[in-house]
């Protein structure tokens, strides 16, 4: 059968109608404003330059790619790449210590550091004073690594990528990449194997072995550095020189060439997992990054599933509603790329059928391939996703990663100028041509079943000192201008003009606190609905609308509010607010549509209820406020599979009746554009909008338990325990706010918090270690969690415990740690306003929690005022490790017998939605 199918489709192929080419002149215009200027300089030990200049924002991003990774290692000594980036953070020999620390001090944002199978980046986000402390950081570790590295720093971040190995496998269908790697590249190949390596590989490395990586791969000829921001060309390289001109280049390289296994026919895998829902994964080998036919095969993942119009999505979610999700996309690497295909099939419903659909789709792909509204619309929402991108100089898909990329795998940084021309010329031709060369041969099947839930009878430069760092700018939050529409909805505008694009955030008073008045999961079930059909638009023309002019609109909520989305370049803003306008005013549930929502969010909940965070934070909030509180709903906001099969029509109409009002909302505009036209907007689409009566939502206090409680979830054969911790703290409005936010970012705010080096750093049983304090209008959470391998759960709560205590006794708040946090609250604010998205998220916090309009300018003198006294106040205040509630999700017969050994004495066996069974 399959040799005949192939001879079918060859023959359609051969008879296929001839494709149009697409115009590029409906492009050019838009293509000619996507520039990212640079410089570019090879310093004499060969280290690569390249600088941006944006002056948009005093901050710079430093970003180092070192041109090795995975594919760089061998069978038996797997994983290389991936250790030694952790043990880039553990100090160099002329600064011994954790290298986030400086960092933090100077109010850096964007710090971390990833590997994957072709490179090995390092990152962040400085204001402009402190260029020369992250140079002379970053040249430390490449230039002055080898003596501090020692045995012991060497087993301590060993075990702690064990922890993220088994972390990362503990996940629902956390072992499907490294499947798809065994079975879609041959043994030989240095993509056969995960990039974080094998268990026995990683312990058995050497000290031996990783000062020869570092030795081999971590020399300057082997290296890129980007520096963007608000910096002028010559005065970096200048820096640069200075910094790490001396260190010798490193031996030669060796480089791969493109290697792309060709798969014959079809190769089938089938495993299963503790997952909630089965998959389908199809995998074609295709070209690398930097080819025409790599980018030709983005276009073709946006045509298979991106969107609710594409065919993947609009047959398998929407038509037959036999999936809950659907993604495709085009993995490109340095040497080989792959077309990824998974299909979430609906719970009860056949893997079989979802399959026979996919390949009836892909089928029809190949033999006809797209239309020209389907080629013009993956377009438009590519350039659309690259200009978002460059808004920022720093992380992940900003300018400085994108000259990055191009230079380490092209060699030339403007290479991305190629690849937008690629897709302005690329004609429907273009694309089924490359599908067929590329799909028809042969491709890899992955199905993952769950796993039934069995039972079991129960039984017995200057390198002695860092560089000063010189008088940091002032940060300053946009200004913003207010009005209100006579139907009272106010109106915030911040006018910023970096990029022709502008960002709108509707925040209406709802939430799931809003549930309260009726089901939980109504407020999040109605927001979902909003774009799921109006007066004017189905949802699928909705959908398509939105795509034809390159605009995103979502829908959602959160704890406090709900909100409306929207995003569009300002020449098409006039087609986006009337789509705007019929989302929030004019919904009209269809029952069909409900029913699709209702399936994906029944879904939804049930991967919630398979991962341990999903589980522990869907019980924790009503053991905190107890079950008729406004807050004691899952934090997840997506209610209970009782109740979303209980919500109606008539319970979403009510809650738009209710509760989306414009005397109820308010809108936050961010962008390229004047009050005068936003206004005239506004007057045209929302003059009908009427306000009404408001209901009072109910976020009394409560109090706080007397004593501490244990509840165990049951996860059985859970090679990790999640713990969560917590108990009621104050809300976002409260004086004492920014006092308690510094407290908790010494507890375990940020990766140097005393809970994570105590837990991560010195013990080595977790991945990572955090505390928090969530923005609410009530008594927010204060919660800590923390995965940690199961043996070790008793004693983790124990330094959880002993952590907390000591911040209140003895081991108090040090001037070291007030003068640090201080800086990293004041400094990493220039760095956070760099997006307009990111301002409009700042703005909408001051909106919603009601927070002064000067709230970040009397930030600034808050913080700077904090003293040690005020901290230890403040953590009086929030702190009562006496009363936390723990919500424990492991395999019981390994947690339950060293919990109450430890001393705690109320532990309760709970089920998966909080209920004592035992």
């Amino acid at each position: 059968m399959r040799g005949k199918r192939l001879v079918i489709v060859g023959l359609l192929c051969f008879f296929s109608f001839l494709l149009a080419k697409s115009d590029y002149g409906k492009y050019e215009k838009l293509i000619a404003q996507i520039n990212i200027p640079y410089k570019k300089y090879v310093l004499d030990n060969g280290l690569t330059l390249i600088v941006h200049e944006d002056h948009k924002a005093p901050i710079v991003a430093v970003n180092i790619w070192y041109h090795v990774g995975s594919k760089n290692e061998k069978r038996g000594k797997t994983g290389f790449a991936h250790l030694f980036e952790h043990l880039m953070f553990n100090g160099s020999e002329h600064y011994n210590d954790e290298y986030f620390k400086p960092f933090e001090k100077v109010g850096a944002t964007d710090m971390n550091g990833t590997t994957n199978n072709d490179r090995t980046n390092y990152f962040e986000n400085v204001p402009v004073n402190a260029l020369d402390l992250a140079l002379w950081m970053e040249s430390d570790r490449m230039g002055y690594l080898l003596g501090a590295i020692d045995q012991a720093k060497l087993d301590e971040q060993r075990g702690v990528v064990l922890n993220e190995k088994r972390q990362g496998e503990n996940q629902p269908y956390g072992r499907v990449w490294n499947i798809i790697a065994e079975h879609t590249f041959p043994e030989e190949h240095p993509y056969s194997w995960p990039v974080i390596g094998y268990e026995e590989d990683i312990k058995a490395a050497t000290l031996e072995d990783v000062h020869e990586w570092f030795k081999t791969y971590y020399g300057p000829a082997n290296a890129t550095l980007v520096i963007a921001g608000d910096v002028n060309a010559e005065g970096v390289k200048k820096k640069v020189e200075k910094y790490f001109g001396s260190i010798p280049s490193g031996p030669p390289v060796e480089k791969f060439d493109r290697w792309i296994p060709v798969l014959h026919g079809e190769h089938r895998y089938i495993m299963q997992d503790r997952v909630p829902q089965a998959r389908i994964y199809k995998v074609y080998n295709i070209p690398e990054y930097g080819t025409k036919e790599g980018v030709f095969f983005e276009l073709i993942a946006d045509i298979l599933s991106s969107g609710k119009t594409s065919r993947l999505y609009k047959r398998l979610v929407y038509e037959e509603q036999i999936a809950t999700d659907v993604y495709a996309y085009a993995y490109l690497r340095e040497i080989a790329g792959q077309l990824v295909i998974m299909v979430n099939v609906r719970p009860g419903e056949s893997l079989k059928r979802a399959e026979e659909i996919l390949n009836e789709e892909i089928e029809k792909f190949l033999k006809k391939g797209p239309t020209g509204d389907e080629l013009e619309r993956v377009k438009t929402n590519y350039f659309s996703s690259f200009i978002k991108g460059m808004e920022r100089i720093g992380g992940f898909g900003g300018k400085s990663d994108i000259l990055a990329t191009n230079q380490v795998f092209t060699g030339d940084p403007s290479h991305y100028k190629k690849q937008l021309l690629w897709v302005a010329e690329a004609s429907r031709e273009d694309l089924v041509e490359t599908a067929r060369e590329w799909m028809l041969p042969g491709y890899f099947v992955l199905e993952v079943h769950p796993f039934p839930d069995y039972s079991a009878t129960k039984e017995d430069v200057d390198r002695s000192r860092l560089p000063d760092v010189e008088k940091p700018p002032k940060p300053e939050f946009p200004s913003f201008s207010k009005f209100e529409l006579d139907n009272g909805l106010e109106v915030y505008l911040v006018k910023r003009e970096v990029v022709p694009m502008v960002n709108c955030r509707l925040i209406i008073n709802a939430g799931y606190a809003s549930d309260q008045f009726s089901k939980p999961g109504v407020s999040s079930f109605a927001m979902d609905m909003l774009n799921e059909g109006t007066r004017k638009y189905t949802a699928l023309d909705l959908s398509e609308e939105l795509d034809k002019i390159g605009a995103d609109l979502s829908t959602g909520s959160s704890l406090d509010v709900s909100y409306v989305n929207l995003t569009a370049l300002n020449t098409t803003l006039e087609k986006a607010f009337e789509l705007f306008s019929e989302v929030v005013l004019f919904p009209t549930f269809p029952e069909s549509e409900i029913e699709r929502i209702r399936k994906q969010t029944i879904a939804s909940i049930q991967q919630e209820m398979a991962q341990p965070i999903g589980m522990a934070l869907r019980v924790l909030p009503k053991f905190l406020y107890g079950k008729g509180h406004a807050y004691g709903n899952p934090f997840t906001g997506d209610g209970t599979i009782e109740s979303v099969n209980s919500i109606q029509r008539d319970d979403l109409v009510q809650f738009h009746k209710t509760w989306v009002k414009p005397n109820n909302s308010k809108l936050i505009v961010v962008g390229d554009i004047t009050e005068d036209r936003l206004r005239g907007l506004l007057e045209k689409y929302f003059k009908s909008w009427k306000p009404g009566k408001v209901l009072e939502k109910n976020i009394a206090p409560v109090e706080l338990p007397r004593e501490s409680v244990v509840y165990i979830m049951d996860k059985p054969q859970s090679p990790q325990s999640l713990i969560i911790a917590g108990h009621v703290a104050i809300p976002k409005d409260d004086p004492d706010e920014i006092a308690v936010d510094a407290v908790n970012r010494i507890l375990g705010g940020t990766f140097t918090s005393r809970i994570n080096m105590n837990i991560r750093e010195d013990k080595h049983w977790s991945y990572g270690a955090r505390s928090l304090i969530l923005d609410a209008k009530g008594q927010a959470p204060f919660i800590v969690y923390a995965p940690v391998q199961i043996d070790k759960t008793a004693d983790a709560m124990l330094e959880i415990l002993d952590e907390i205590r000591g911040i209140l006794g003895e081991k108090p708040i040090t001037l070291e740690e007030l003068d640090k946090t201080k800086k990293n609250m004041i400094l990493s604010l220039p760095g956070t306003w760099e997006t307009s998205r990111s301002i409009l998220n700042s703005l909408a916090e001051i909106v919603t929690y009601g927070l002064p309009d000067d709230y970040y300018r009397a930030y600034l003198e808050i913080v700077n005022g904090l003293s040690l006294e005020k901290l230890q106040e403040a953590a009086r205040k929030v702190l009562h490790p006496e009363k936390l509630t723990w919500v424990v999700v492991g395999d019981k017969e390994k947690v339950e017998k060293q919990v109450k050994s430890a001393g705690f004495e109320k532990v309760y066996i709970i089920d998966t939605e909080g209920n004592v069974i035992q």
